[in-house]
């Protein structure tokens, strides 16, 4: 039997194709992924992986000799199989492995209307069925096969992002675009078809192999030609797209990266322009900035932990019009609390051209501290790290401690939060302060106890 404890993660499936899984268990997930939705129908698109359309199919077909009817959307970004499932209201599962690469492949799965699902919301009964029917041989089949039909939903998706934010009025812009030949290569071009954008266009050929850099922006080495093309060319802005297009990436005109939490403080303040008063949910590791910009516009900001899971489950249960991560993922209530790059770059380039100045100026009021980024660290131990830290910081005065997501201890004038990775041995650090000099001190003491 397959060793599923490899592959089933916390929120999705993800390993080496074929070695840890392949079409045959594919299938088997297929059908997993029916009984437990127990829907008639659902939705399934993939990525530019090689191994993706095969896989796809082969979770088709085992939906399909359960009764169940799938609409396969074929090549697609994550936030466009997520509007498919919420604008079908219908289950659905992506075949992707985001940014990891290429030899890796992996699912991500929601109910209908998008609502994630993860270890706790019906992940862990697929992967027992999948188990039990890897074991024991594939579950009987329907005495009627369910059909499997081809549907094209990009100009939809399309449409109902650019229906969410006007455009139309905005001074003309200079855009460079990396896609890293992944699926930004395969929407961008859609979504800001006549817009007032001069797009140049980097790495959009699909190609799982990622011949060009990884697709991961989130690693600085992956958006160093972003940045020469920007000040080659004189561009406005740079966006980046990891592997999936979940995600994206700011770069402004002078090439300079933009913090994800400046990008998630504007479009707080833009949607709280629409939705007036309403709630904003930012992660443990966002910057000051983020819940000061939502009081400064009217609205109510509310903490959680790191995780797309916890932000869904926090605007699902407070009603939150938007939620950030600090790794660049976007929510809006508007899209099915899912998370779309390309929503949050379309705020982006509408405030960009809504006025004259630069984008550097524009996030500047945004972006109001000094930050270490994420800083990780190889322990053998990580319980007893995280005690040591503690230990050294609870009596520390005028210093406060929490432990919703790792430790954070904040004092007047410096935050920072350390937190294990749940995959690897590490633990991750992530400083802030109100300038550079004190952050460059709380980080090195910090790291001078993880690192003992």
């Amino acid at each position: 039997m397959p060793d599923l404890s490899q592959i089933v993660k916390a929120y999705d499936v993800r390993g080496v194709v074929p070695d840890q899984w392949d079409e045959s268990l594919a299938e088997l997930f297929g059908a997993a992924f029916a009984r437990v939705t127990d829907a008639d129908a659902i939705v399934v698109g993939h990525d530019m992986r090689p191994s993706s359309p095969g896989l796809a199919r082969a979770f088709a077909r085992g939906a399909a000799s359960l009764g169940v009817d799938v609409t396969e959307i074929g090549l697609c970004s994550t936030d466009q199989l997520y509007f498919a499932s919420g604008y079908l209201n219908l289950p659905g599962a992506m075949f992707t492995a985001s940014h990891n690469p290429a030899r890796y492949n992996g699912i991500k799965m929601c109910r209908a209307g998008a609502a994630p699902i993860g270890q706790d919301s019906g992940l862990a009964e697929i992967r027992a069925l999948v188990e039990g029917w890897a074991d024991s041989g594939a579950p009987e089949p329907a005495a009627e096969a369910g059909t499997i039909t081809q549907r094209d939903v990009l100009a939809d998706y399309a449409a109902h992002l650019r229906s969410l934010v006007d455009l139309t009025a905005i001074r003309p812009l200079k855009v460079v675009v990396d896609a890293g030949n992944g699926m930004g290569g395969h929407t961008v071009p859609t979504v800001f078809d006549g817009l007032p954008l001069e797009l140049d266009a980097l790495y959009f050929e699909l190609d799982g192999t990622f011949p060009h850099h990884e697709a991961n922006p989130l690693d600085p080495k992956n958006i160093v030609d972003l940045q020469a093309r920007v000040r080659e060319t004189g561009a406005d802005i740079g966006l980046a797209f990891d592997g999936d297009a979940d995600r994206c990436f700011v770069v402004d005109g002078r090439g300079e990266p933009v913090s994800p939490s400046a990008i998630t403080a504007l479009v707080a303040s833009r949607e709280l322009a629409k939705h007036p008063g309403g709630t904003v949910i930012h992660n443990c590791i966002t910057s000051w900035s983020v819940p000061e910009v939502v009081k400064e516009n009217g609205g109510t900001p509310v903490r959680t932990r790191v995780g797309h899971s916890f932000i869904k489950a926090e605007m699902a249960r407070t009603g939150a019009i938007f939620g950030g991560e600090h790794s660049a993922h976007y929510y809006f209530r508007d899209f099915w609390n899912a998370d779309t790059g390309m929503l949050a770059a379309l705020h982006v380039l509408a405030a960009l051209g809504g006025q004259d100045g630069p984008l550097s100026d524009l996030v500047a009021q945004y972006d109001r501290y000094a930050a270490s980024g994420e800083i990780n660290s190889t322990v053998d131990d990580q319980a007893g790290r995280m005690e040591a830290v503690k230990a050294a910081y609870e009596r520390r005065e005028g210093a406060e401690l929490d432990e919703l997501d790792g430790l954070t201890v904040t004092t007047a004038n410096w935050w920072f939060n350390l937190r294990p990775s749940n995959t690897e041995p590490l633990l991750r650090l992530n400083v802030e302060a109100r300038d550079a000099e004190t952050a460059a001190e709380v980080r090195d003491e910090v790291l001078s106890i993880v690192r003992a």
